[in-house]
């Protein structure tokens, strides 16, 4: 067949976005007013069905409604806009992954190229977990997709059994940030937690964490700023703060308007998730910042955050090893300044904006069999 020059591929991104701000939303954001609109034709499908974080794992009468007028949507948009291919996240719990499968089949239906996302990294485990027959479902559906993108080097195996080799593509997350380190003065050291708080991000044991600081009197002031996704937890973190009179300021959920500053102001970021993670966006947020930050070791995020280079991998639910590598870095400027300056200088090379475009473009020319901009 003659090769043929082409106009911007048409791309249809699924996807939600903020407000709530959660990965997945702003990771939806970002791509598309992203410079892949240099290279495609960029179309959106808006799948927002909650209105806040809480709403997400809970059933409500209305979502099945909801749920139906999106699948309309989507046929509408891919036969009005011939679309050449779909981008579909994919959940990794069972109702989740049936409302997400019926996208991936329509767009199969109507002859269309798709490639699914994993925006985590428990996938494997929800699917060992469940039937023979969700297993098999579970399958069938992948098998209509040309492959799948996930965050990581370490979360290829997840879709071994699904996919070859060169069908198992990896996009890191990638945006543009701060654009220099921000010098920060000496003296009492700020300590920065930013995620949804819950103990699966591992909120209780950073602020356990803190205890020993204070025994030890070290100098720092902790900022927490995130989204209570359930009272208990929220009783339970003010207790600890209350009782062992630590230095911590609960700032409410961040926002882009918001967030640079908060950057802007701390020393370290400490993000010790107890559950599987994909490549959580604030911890690029940090790197690009020039942080140095603590860790633990789920998902991709020892990818990015290497042990002892640009910060330190402790162990999940291990408050202990966190407060010890704060102590060290608090005793230690030299070497905060050194892992800060590590972590910038690997986003530069790693995670910007244009590295995620350059790694999509790939990803959807290899779909799409085009070379040079020619389809074979």
């Amino acid at each position: 067949m003659a090769s043929v020059n082409l106009e911007k591929p048409a791309v249809l991104i699924l996807g939600k976005l903020p407000p709530p701000y959660f990965g997945p939303a702003v990771a939806t954001q970002i791509l598309l007013k992203s410079k892949l609109r240099d290279h495609f034709t960029l179309h959106h499908l808006c799948t927002n069905i909650n209105e806040q974080m809480k709403e997400m794992a809970s059933f409500q009468v209305k979502k099945p409604i909801q749920i139906a007028k999106l699948y309309l949507k989507l046929i509408f948009i891919l036969i009005a806009h011939r679309i050449d291919i779909v981008l579909i996240p994919i959940s990794q719990t069972s109702w989740g992954f049936y409302k997400d499968s019926p996208f991936i089949l329509i767009s199969k239906l109507l002859g269309k190229k798709v490639i699914v996302q994993l925006r985590g990294s428990n996938f494997a485990n929800w699917v060992d977990r469940s039937s023979k027959l969700n297993r098999k479902y579970v399958k069938f559906v992948l098998k209509r997709s040309e492959g799948v993108i996930v965050l990581g080097q370490k979360l290829r195996g997840i879709f071994k059994d699904y996919y070859s080799d060169d069908r198992i593509f990896v996009v890191p997350n990638g945006a543009n940030y701060l654009t220099s380190p921000i010098a920060r003065t000496p003296g009492e050291l700020t300590l920065l937690y930013l995620s949804n708080l819950q103990p699966a991000k591992g909120i209780e044991d950073f602020l356990s964490s803190l205890i020993q600081l204070e025994k030890k009197e070290k100098k720092y002031i902790a900022m927490v700023a995130g989204i209570w996704l359930d009272e208990k937890t929220k009783q339970n973190c003010e207790r600890i703060v209350k009782v062992n009179k630590l230095k911590v300021k609960f700032l409410p959920p961040a926002n882009p308007e918001n967030k640079t500053n908060l950057f802007q102001q701390a020393d370290i970021f400490i993000f010790p998730p107890r559950m599987p993670e994909g490549h959580p966006w604030v911890i690029v947020e940090a790197m690009a910042a020039g942080l140095p930050i603590i860790s633990t070791d789920q998902g991709a995020i020892t990818e990015s955050v290497q042990d002892n280079v640009n910060g330190f991998i402790v162990d999940a639910k291990s408050p202990t090893q966190i407060s010890e590598k704060i102590m060290c870095l608090i005793e230690n400027p030299a070497l905060k300044q050194k892992m800060g300056q590590a972590s910038r200088e690997a986003y530069l090379e790693k995670y910007t904006e244009d590295k995620m475009v350059e790694k999509l473009k790939f990803v959807f020319e290899e779909i799409l069999g085009i070379e040079n901009g020619i389809r074979k």
